[in-house]
Parts: structure tokens; C-alpha cells; sequence
């Protein structure tokens, strides 16, 4: 069973005292391919180093989450514009609104969502289109307002760690974006929606993500004494999320793969 973690914020300071064996473990546990994040403009160029080390292993993304949404300057969109010149790099993201926390005023929030979706819309201008990497919460009107305004001008998008309701699902799924998964269908407390929603995604548009160091599976058994989650934990998000579509957990797997490597253009594991 070969499975890829969508989601990996490997350049997180959790990971800096045993990343190699968190990798390891993750190859152990099946995970062929992961995407480490980029979301600031600090681990962005962290997260491009890291998947150069790792090559046909890690690939890494470029962007600037919303939470970090007053960094982004003129010179920030330079930097994050210079990293999607290298091949390792296979999304424009993570971007998108977050007014959950409203760490970065909202303005700000929308303005740099539109600077990244610009340089999605001059990549695929340039025939060297990159899918989106979205986060969205507690913005959802804003959210699908400011992408349509760059509908037609940007390649496949997925909304990764999706925790919302099915209306807004449903938007998602009209638009053919893809869906992220993680371990909040396995938190009782806020996540138990999601085992119902989860039976609605096509499974080419599914995509199975630790978003690790955060999100431990509360299911797990045993679970880790530093409460950190890691790649090698996506096999039980993957066996959730099988049972609850009804489904065989290598056909889980296997859809979700085959969905993830197109989306990211990924060659086959190495």
C-alpha cells in the first residue's frame, strides 16, 4: 500500500531533533511521497530545501498562510515567486482566509490570498501551471469571492484540512476542487461530521494529510507521549477514512494516491 501525506509541515522546530527517523517511520508505515508546507515566508525556502534533500521523496509547496498574512510585502512575493522556479516546488500555497483567529487583519488576509492567486494565474499564463494549495476557516463567502475572481486563470486547487459542513462542501466539489482530509475525522469533539461527509467526496477528488506536527489522530492507540503527530500516522487516518466511505482500505489508499499524484503531477515513488 503506497500512500502520500498532502500535508506535512516538516519544517516545524518539533521535527528538527529526529526528523530523519520521523522519515523513516513514515517510509515504514508506507508513505512513498509526502508534500512538506510551505505557509511563511521564513519556511517556505525551508520547505524547498528539505524536499532538494529528499529527492522523488519529499516535494515541497510555496506560499504564505493567512495567519503570517501581514508579512507579505512586495519583496515577500518576490521570494515566494523565485521558489516556484524550482521544479520541487508542485503548489502555489498555502494561502487563503482564516477569520477563525484573525491573526493578520483581514485586509491583509485578502490582500496576499490575491498576490499568490496572481502568481497561480501567471504560472499556468506561462503554460507552467502549479495546482493551489487553499486554507480556508470561518471565511467561506469572502473566501469563494475572492477565487472567483480568478476563475479560469489558475490549474487544480484543493482546500486542505477541510473541518467545515456539508454546504460548504458541496461549493468545493462544484467547483471540482479537491478535498483534504486529516485526523480531525477522528476527533469526537469536533470532527465527527466529517465521517458522514466524507461518503460525498468523489474519490478522485480526495486527498488523505497528517498536517503534521498538528491534528494527532485522537483515535490512535497508543497514543504518542509528546502528543506531536508525523507522517508515519497517515495509514490510520487512511483506515478511517475507509471504513467510514465503506470501503476496502488499499482501494482508500490506492484512489487517493493515484488522485494525489495527478493533482501534484508527482512521478511514481522511487
Amino acid at each position: 500500500m503506497e500512500l502520500i501525506d498532502i500535508g506535512a509541515n516538516l519544517t516545524h522546530e518539533s521535527f528538527e531533533r529526529d526528523r530523519d527517523a520521523v522519515l523513516e517511520r513514515a517510509r515504514a508505515a508506507g508513505v512513498v511521497q509526502m508534500i512538506v508546507t510551505g505557509a511563511s515566508r521564513a519556511e517556505s525556502p525551508k520547505a524547498l530545501a528539505l524536499a532538494r534533500q529528499h529527492p522523488g521523496f519529499l516535494y515541497a509547496t510555496a506560499g504564505v498562510h493567512p495567519h503570517h498574512a501581514s508579512e507579505y510585502t512586495a519583496e515577500c512575493d518576490a521570494e515566494i515567486r523565485a521558489l516556484h522556479e524550482h521544479a520541487e516546488v508542485v503548489a502555489v500555497g498555502e494561502c487563503g482566509l482564516d477569520f477563525n483567529r484573525d491573526f493578520s487583519p483581514r485586509p491583509a488576509q485578502r490582500r496576499a490570498f490575491e498576490m499568490q492567486l496572481q502568481i497561480a494565474a501567471d504560472l499556468h499564463a506561462a503554460g507552467r501551471s502549479k495546482p493551489l494549495f487553499l486554507h480556508q476557516r470561518d471565511a467561506h463567502e469572502d473566501f469563494l469571492a475572492v477565487m472567483k475572481n480568478f476563475d479560469g486563470q489558475h490549474g487544480p486547487a484543493v482546500v486542505h484540512c477541510f473541518t467545515a459542513d456539508k454546504r460548504e462542501l458541496f461549493d468545493y466539489l462544484d467547483r471540482d476542487w479537491y478535498i483534504g482530509i486529516t485526523g480531525w475525522l477522528c476527533d469526537e469533539r469536533r470532527g465527527a461530521h466529517l465521517r458522514e461527509l466524507v461518503k460525498h467526496i468523489p474519490h478522485q477528488r480526495l486527498m488523505i494529510e497528517t498536517d503534521c506536527p498538528y491534528l494527532l489522530p485522537r483515535t490512535l492507540k497508543p497514543l504518542p507521549k509528546d502528543r506531536r503527530n508525523e507522517p508515519a500516522f497517515l495509514a490510520h487516518i487512511v483506515e478511517e477514512v475507509a471504513r467510514d466511505r465503506d470501503e476496502e482500505v488499499a482501494l482508500t489508499a490506492a484512489r487517493a494516491t493515484a488522485a494525489t499524484r495527478g493533482f501534484f503531477g508527482l512521478p511514481g515513488a522511487v
